[in-house]
């Protein structure tokens, strides 16, 4: 592990309102939201309907207006269990986001008729547009789905689900572990919040995050097994760890997801997991990892449905 100091603010010193206006201004629109994302919906499966729970505008830093997207199934059955998955939380990994819209266009029809099923496929757009992990005002969402959020994507995204529900049986959150984590934002968390950063193991493979708090080891087990068809899964590295916390089971760690203010602690479903990919292995491609958030959702419910 290496130490690595961002260019932004002095070590010590946490950012103030200057520091993060220049990081602001370094980041640019590199992809579409709308062209990406928002046109994917405009054709869904059968039995299923689009809502727009809400609308972020950022115009005043310079970017657009984002309407902010769910699919729902149209007959919602309180006979029916419920199945939340959430997808872009972190807008800068990719397979999470196109993982969710692959699975709507190609499976989700496949469980409509056991499951309830809502489906966010990218809780932050602007992160989505400049690939990145925070949102403009240097908040990462994916801390924030706490109790008066100052995140209005995480804020946003809790009110609708808690509107739709308030039981759900599994929540699968999809996420990547990238190089960048190391070569970018865990050095800018460090520069904001007045630390020294120290890298971590970027694992090579596949991986889960469960919660601590009720682990489910064998949902956590079926997930793995179904996207080992597809990719690898993740192998501890010498302290027998990934990203620094212990390996519970092969390619699994656990974190307490609601103190954390993890988008998996959101709901109190009794089975979570947050997944994994990483694209940047030399034995991965983009298609492949989404075929690894899709392979992680089915997997899941498959796993549900045996239940």
């Amino acid at each position: 592990m290496t130490e690595s100091i961002y260019a932004i603010g002095t070590v010590g010193t946490p950012w103030g309102e200057a520091e993060k206006a220049l990081w602001l201004s370094q980041q640019s629109i590199k992809r579409s939201y709308l062209q990406q994302v928002a046109s994917e919906l405009d054709a869904l499966p059968d039995g299923f309907e689009l809502v727009c729970y809400g609308q972020l505008d950022y115009r005043r830093f310079d970017a657009s207006e984002y309407p902010l997207y769910a699919v729902k199934s149209k007959r919602w059955d309180p006979a029916k269990t419920s199945v939340l998955v959430t997808g872009g939380v972190h807008g800068y990994e990719t397979s999470g986001v196109q993982g969710a819209l692959a699975f709507l266009q190609q499976q989700a029809s496949e469980y409509s008729q056991a499951f309830n099923l809502l489906v966010l496929p990218c809780l932050s757009p602007w992160g989505y547009e400049t690939i990145n992990r925070w949102n403009p005002k240097a908040l990462d969402p994916n801390r924030s789905f706490i109790s008066n959020s100052p995140v209005a994507e995480s804020a946003l995204a809790m009110a609708y689900v808690h509107s739709v529900s308030k039981h759900w049986l599994a929540h699968i959150d999809l996420h990547e572990t990238t190089d960048s984590d190391n070569s970018e934002f865990r050095p800018a968390k460090a520069a904001r919040d007045g630390t020294v950063n120290t890298n971590w193991n970027i694992p090579d493979g596949f991986y889960l995050v469960g919660d601590t708090k009720q682990p489910a080891a064998d949902f956590q087990q079926a997930i793995n097994e179904a996207v080992a068809k597809v990719t690898h899964i993740a192998e501890p590295d010498e302290q027998g760890c990934l990203i620094g916390e212990p390996v519970v089971q092969p390619g699994v760690i656990l974190y307490d997801t609601k103190a954390a203010g993890l988008c998996a602690g959101m709901t109190d479903a009794a089975f979570v997991t947050t997944t994994e990919v990483y694209p940047d292995s030399p034995r991965s491609t983009p298609e492949n990892c989404i075929q690894a958030q899709q392979a992680a959702i089915c997997g899941a419910l498959d796993y549900l449905l045996k239940g």
